[in-house]
């Protein structure tokens, strides 16, 4: 039963889930193919896949770009480094998701509340906090035995609580923390035998970095470009449970390396464009069972030997690494090789621009190989300031055959409080 639930939870709340179909793998050579001799899927499953899903409309529509973007209260999501160079005192961001809306469901949504603060905004404008909300609710689900007798009707949701500190060690280059706490109820009660379900709790943090480069192009006195990058390390923290047996589940550690290149025209259009490259820190799954050359189903060695003889403890061995071990072995642990590990890597492009500092246009795309989740989609957004408010709006178009998902042909937006400039327009004046 708690398999069943999380499996049901998974589908609703990752961006795309493929079929592991390693059940119908061959081995040859060392390698795990498919009967037509194609690549084998093996999609990384993490608990709580809320936490790497992009919380607002505006890095939204730039193709899940936004490590090395210009800063505003998203970049929480994203590099908290970034905090520190933001040109803002003060900004709070709301942002509304809509999901699985192509389904017919309604009640499914995600909504995000980040904020970020100058500490010392009269100053040298060095050190900065920020703080974020993400709420995940799945909706009213029905639960049932294995006859099919309902059980109870529950109202599964996640959330998160971030906190982060970034500072500025010298013009260009700032350091970010970003303590957090999860928590995740997918049944309270629920399940059957003496392992019922219980809501789940987790404690992580994010390490980013962020360098910003202000560069001259043409003969203008001041800089009118500028080259970023950005470095970050994201939800390094415990395991996670639900229920009271030992075994735990990985969340969705990931490492993202990012650059953009943002250039002003003049005084009324600029351009930013960026990439994204990320990876997540968790062991890559190894199949229980595989077939042989004459087609028929062994067991995998690999998949459980403690004892060195293909036997052990009857949980697989990549599930039982510590979380250092997990953190560090992600770089070459996939059964397929270091073809299988490159195939891992997820790469998100982006362009904004700007007319006016008011008007924004912004589209991207994103990929991942058909063998790790095969989500492959365009993304186009609107951006509009006004007064203290900036709206933003994004739409995801999914590309022909790809994974679909549950952002498809979904309008999603972001409003944005300036404060920062209410403050400047009620002060009088210069003359």
């Amino acid at each position: 039963m708690r398999l069943f639930i999380l499996s049901v939870c998974t589908v609703l709340i990752t961006l795309a889930v493929s079929n592991n179909t390693q059940a119908q793998c061959i081995l040859v050579d060392g390698q795990l193919v498919q009967a037509d001799g194609s690549p084998c899927a093996n999609t990384i499953i993490t608990a709580v896949p809320f936490l790497r899903i992009i919380p607002d409309a505006r890095f939204g529509a730039m193709g899940d770009a936004g490590i090395a973007v210009s800063p505003d209260p998203n970049s929480m999501h994203f590099n908290a480094a970034n905090l520190s160079f933001s040109e803002k005192d003060l900004g709070i961001s709301v942002t509304y998701t809509p999901w699985l809306r192509a389904l017919g469901l309604n009640d499914v949504f995600m909504a995000y509340l980040s904020s970020n603060l100058m500490l010392d905004a009269k100053k040298n404008r060095t050190q900065a906090l920020g703080m974020s909300l993400r709420f995940f609710s799945l909706g009213q689900i029905q639960y049932t035995d294995d006859q099919g007798n309902a059980l109870q009707t529950v109202r599964p949701n996640e959330f998160e609580l971030a906190f982060a500190y970034s500072r500025r060690l010298g013009k260009e280059f700032s350091v970010g923390l970003t303590p957090k706490y999860i928590f995740s109820n997918l049944g309270n009660g629920t399940g059957s035998g003496a392992q019922p379900m219980r809501p789940a709790h987790a404690f992580a943090a994010d390490v980013a970095f962020a360098y910003r480069k202000p560069l001259k192009i043409g003969k203008k006195k001041d800089p009118n470009a500028s080259l970023n990058f950005g470095l970050v390390l994201s939800n390094l923290g415990t395991k996670i449970s639900y229920t009271r047996s030992s075994d735990r589940d990985y969340i969705p550690a990931n490492m993202g390396i990012g650059t953009s290149f943002e250039y002003n025209f003049d005084e009324h259009n600029s351009l930013t464009f960026a990439f994204d490259i990320n990876k997540l820190l968790v062991p890559t799954p190894v199949a229980r069972t595989i077939q042989d050359e004459n087609g028929n189903a062994v067991v995998n060695p690999e998949y459980d030997n403690e004892n060195g003889d293909g036997t052990g403890d009857g949980e697989p061995d990549y599930k039982q690494k510590s979380i250092p071990a997990a953190l560090f072995g992600s770089f070459g642990d996939a059964p397929g090789g270091t073809g299988e590990e490159f195939n891992e890597l997820m790469y998100s492009i982006g362009l904004e621009y700007w007319y006016n500092k008011q008007f924004a246009v912004r589209i991207g795309h994103y990929n991942e190989h058909s063998t790790k989740g095969g989500r492959k989609f365009f993304t186009v957004g609107l951006g509009v300031k006004y007064n203290i408010f900036n709206i933003n709006f994004s739409y995801l178009i999914p590309s022909f055959g790809a994974q679909r998902n549950p952002l498809d042909n979904t309008l999603r937006f972001s409003l944005l409080f300036d404060f920062d400039r209410l403050g400047n327009e009620s002060k009088p004046t210069p003359k």
